[in-house]
């Protein structure tokens, strides 16, 4: 993805600046969410996360009706918003909307929504500031998440950079999908790298997230031999169905026994963001999926404790 200008300033596209978050990262910290992935993952909990561009969401249940409100039939040119009569409420034509915004600016009712917006490095830096006399307290500062950060290569460096020199601790949150040049370029200026390793089965991978896993694991052996002081988090998404098997983490374990330094950490699957597929006009692929239960998730971080405790001795 090529560097964005806005107002003749470096820009980056984000959908979400997110506060006071404890698990990303040291202390207190804002978590910045840059809009594009390389990656379809079927369990994604941020699908407004994927495309590239700016894009309308449309939740029907604030739609006042068109019987009461026209506002944003009157307003798109593109006849991409139009009225179902079985409803009384507006639809979108998808492949008519050019992202544009307008109809998402004059909703009263916020039904429309636009995610993802270009903004300027010192635009960001605003924002992140706003919360610095918790970052002083706590050791916390900005981490970069996404969407993958590592699409917007130019911009996620100069703005960890730039937070570096106002004294802000930084993270990544990255799946390592990326040319190394990229991953050296934004992760050199991390100062804690969290990294999803999702399964070793290359063809497992590819159906579940659309990509090889080939060069993440090559990204993280990469990493860890360039920046053996970085603190690294390896983080795996326990999906039912796909790999929450004791068989499926301990081949993750062995491979990571070939990488000095680094912490492994089990995320439960959740499905707190299904419904933002419907507001995009998107199908849920793994609906009816139930999270792992609590017993499961205790068994299977056991087994990490258990393998870990082995690999120190």
């Amino acid at each position: 993805m090529a560097d964005s200008y806005f107002a003749g300033e470096q820009a980056g596209l984000i959908f979400n600046i997110q506060h006071f978050s404890v698990h990303d990262g040291p202390g207190i910290r804002t978590i910045v969410f840059l809009k594009g992935c390389p990656l379809k993952c079927r369990w994604c909990a941020n699908p407004e996360s994927q495309s590239a561009q700016p894009e309308l969401a449309f939740n029907e249940n604030k739609c006042i009706g068109t019987s009461e409100c026209r506002l944003c039939l009157s307003v798109c040119g593109h006849d991409a918003i139009q009225e179902d009569p079985e409803t009384q409420k507006v639809r979108i034509e998808r492949s008519r909307c050019t992202g544009c915004g307008e109809c998402a600016a004059v909703c009263p009712s916020k039904a429309l929504e636009i995610f993802g917006k270009y903004m300027s490095i010192a635009a960001v830096l605003k924002v992140v500031e706003e919360d610095s006399p918790f970052y002083a307290r706590s050791g916390g500062g900005l981490t970069l998440s996404g969407g993958e950060p590592l699409l917007q290569a130019g911009f996620a460096a100069a703005l960890l950079k730039e937070a570096r020199s106002r004294g802000l601790t930084t993270a990544v949150e990255t799946c390592g999908y990326a040319d190394w040049e990229s991953v050296e370029q934004v992760l050199s200026r991390a100062d804690t790298v969290f990294y999803d390793l999702k399964c070793m089965d290359p063809n497992k991978h590819k159906r579940y997230t659309g990509v090889s896993n080939a060069r993440i694991l090559q990204n993280l052996k990469q990493l860890a031999a360039h920046f053996p002081g970085r603190e690294l988090i390896v983080r795996t998404p326990v999906i039912p169905g796909f790999n929450d098997s004791p068989e499926d983490i301990l081949t993750i374990l062995d491979f990571l026994k070939g990488i000095p330094g680094v912490r492994y950490e089990l995320l439960p699957y959740h499905r707190f963001g299904e419904s933002k597929y419907r507001y995009l006009g998107r199908e849920y692929l793994l609906k009816g999926v139930q999270p792992p239960s609590k017993e499961q998730m205790n068994s299977l971080k056991e087994l990490v404790q258990s393998f870990m405790n082995t690999r120190l001795s």
